[in-house]
């Protein structure tokens, strides 16, 4: 009998499709020639069944004597070691054990961009721009790249962002423009060779830093927008769909794998680094991080600078006569920054709950 795969997680196979009428057991295991389910699956479901039926105590129990992290919720501690059992049962069976990283590096971005308060349309540019390497393979951080950005736009901020983001005005106005600080960041990447020697992914929570706040960037700076950023991981949805959970906040992500916020919550790198801290107990409970967002991005059009610097003015004495949109409005703007993903109805609702969090 040939050796037994774990089929595409997006892909069903044919022998699926033609029993679609059967009850598939999630691990979706593949049938061989004679359309009988390979003993190993047999023994994993029967393993799985068992951990379904275990109390928090029992569960704490196994993972300590397993020499496991015994950190997180219920559904968490189930699916880890449901996860422990899966690789070691099927590497004994001489199959391709899950857990693999698809990429050899992972970019953890998280920008803090200038806002204001009680204004849906401001002009956002980025003021922060930090990056965490994680290495797949070691699990660990290896480097950072950390700079400010200076604001063109709006060159002052507001009193709101920099209680929000702890970032003062001195601290910008000391900082080189946009254009420069990517350029040092795509050198920071080629020293480690990232896209030559390495693979790699960006790593964001939430579709709003590459979909958002680069693109705007991009085209108040008139530059082309990265082409390592027209796709990401976005670290909530891989959260929420591994876990089999709802989708979750940073904070929250963490609080569900029994870990606490390190750093300064709204500073860039902290927000990396806890990311980073998210993505890497992913990586050790079995999750194969795979991109699942990308954008369509259009190139800037040409004066997009001034085009801007005039919308912001009139959109800011509007906001004095209105201070709040409707959602269908806001809805009509999210549907130009033509965000793709496996569920588009999902990433705009978490725009959505992002604006309404900035005018709350």
């Amino acid at each position: 009998m040939s050796t037994p795969e774990l089929p595409d997680c997006c892909d069903i196979g044919t022998e699926e499709k033609e029993a679609s009428s059967q009850k598939v057991h999630k691990l979706r295991a593949k049938r061989d020639q004679e359309d009988e389910v390979d003993p190993v699956y047999k023994k994993l479901s029967a393993i799985n069944g068992e951990i379904n039926r275990m109390t928090v105590k029992e569960l704490h129990d196994k993972l300590r004597e397993l020499k496991l992290d015994v950190r997180g919720t219920k559904d968490i501690l189930k699916k880890r070691l449901k996860m422990h059992f899966k690789q070691r049962k099927l590497m004994k069976a001489k199959a391709k054990p899950p857990g693999d990283s698809t990429y050899d590096y992972l970019i953890i971005i998280d920008f803090e961009a200038t806002c204001q308060e009680n204004n849906l349309n401001y002009t956002h540019e980025i003021i922060e721009f930090p990056a965490v390497l994680l290495d797949c393979h070691t699990r660990t951080l290896v480097d950072e790249f950390h700079e400010f950005c200076k604001p063109l736009v709006n060159p002052r901020l507001t009193e709101f962002c920099t209680f929000l983001t702890g970032i003062s005005q001195e601290v910008v106005d000391k900082a080189d423009e946009f254009p420069a600080v990517l350029d040092r960041m795509q050198s920071w990447m080629n020293g480690h060779y990232l896209g030559i020697d390495h693979t790699f992914a960006i790593v964001t929570d939430g579709p709003w830093d590459m979909s958002r706040f680069l693109q705007i960037q991009c085209n108040l700076s008139k530059i082309p927008f990265p082409y390592w950023a027209k796709k990401w991981i976005n670290i909530r949805k891989a959260y929420s769909s591994y876990y089999s959970c709802k989708r979750m906040n940073l904070e929250e992500m963490l609080t569900n794998l029994g870990l606490k916020f390190e750093g300064i919550q709204h500073c860039g790198l902290h927000d990396s680094r806890n990311i980073a801290r998210i993505a890497i107990q992913l990586l050790q409970d079995g999750c194969d991080l795979v991109k699942n967002e990308f954008l369509h991005v259009a190139p800037p059009s040409p004066g997009a600078r001034g085009a801007d610097k005039c919308a912001s003015g009139k959109t800011q004495r509007d906001s004095n006569e209105k201070k709040s949109k409707s959602s269908e409005e806001m809805e009509q703007r999210l549907k130009e920054l033509k965000l793709e993903s496996k569920n588009f109805v999902d990433e705009n609702e978490d725009l959505l709950e992002y604006h309404r969090l900035q005018s709350a």
